[in-house]
């Protein structure tokens, strides 16, 4: 029978010693957590690797999971470190390189062939006007997007206030628009949550730096 509780009590169950709410946990949570990494490096081996860092990580640091918090911005929060560090490692950077640093070292890849079918062409667009994007705002489109996190929760996953994750979408949403004005409709989703779309104001617009 499947398990019914929620994915916060199967967390605190396996925080107090059940090994069994762990394999429900990776179960429910591996698939989504490895395609965000596969969305972001886009090889299946390093999407492999950093979703077993992940849930390494995650089981270190089961006894700091505050119980009734809600668990996925805390799973994305070590994700995010995840992916952040991968970055580092590939693009050879120290350990306190932050996202500035990244996106200077980032080599932008050309978009797709131009034999590609008209549905891996509009894929292959996308994701480079994805990986065009700021780091900081990139990894908001991410979690925003294709994990379906709301800007709460992305605040709580990368550190960072909802207001100053808004900015990062707003601004992610604009650039992205003007991208790929001829082939998708982002406005919809860049306004799905109508305090996005309004003008930020002069602090907000400090803190999403």
């Amino acid at each position: 029978m499947d398990d019914t509780r929620t994915d916060e009590e199967l967390m605190e169950a396996y925080a107090s010693g059940e090994r069994g709410a762990f394999e429900v946990l990776f179960a429910r949570l591996a698939p989504r957590l490895h395609a965000f990494f596969a969305r972001s490096f886009g090889r299946s081996d390093a999407a492999d690797d950093c979703l077993q860092t992940t849930f390494v990580k995650l089981h270190v640091a089961r006894g700091t999971y505050r119980t009734g918090a809600r668990l996925r911005p805390w799973v994305f929060a070590i994700a995010a470190r995840v992916r952040l560090d991968e970055l580092r490692r590939r693009y050879r950077l120290p350990p306190t390189a932050d996202e500035d640093a990244i996106d200077e070292a980032v080599h932008v890849p050309a978009t797709g062939h131009a034999e590609a079918a008209e549905r891996a062409e509009l894929a292959t667009r996308v994701r480079a006007a994805v990986e065009a994007l700021p780091e900081s705002q990139r990894v908001v489109v991410l979690l925003h997007r294709f994990e379906g996190l709301t800007f709460g929760e992305i605040g709580e996953a990368l550190g960072v206030s909802e207001g100053a994750v808004r900015i990062r979408a707003f601004r992610a949403y604009d650039s992205l628009r003007a991208k790929l004005e001829d082939l998708v409709d982002l406005e919809r989703r860049a306004s799905s949550e109508p305090a996005m779309a309004r003008e930020p104001s002069a602090r907000d617009a400090r803190k999403a730096r």
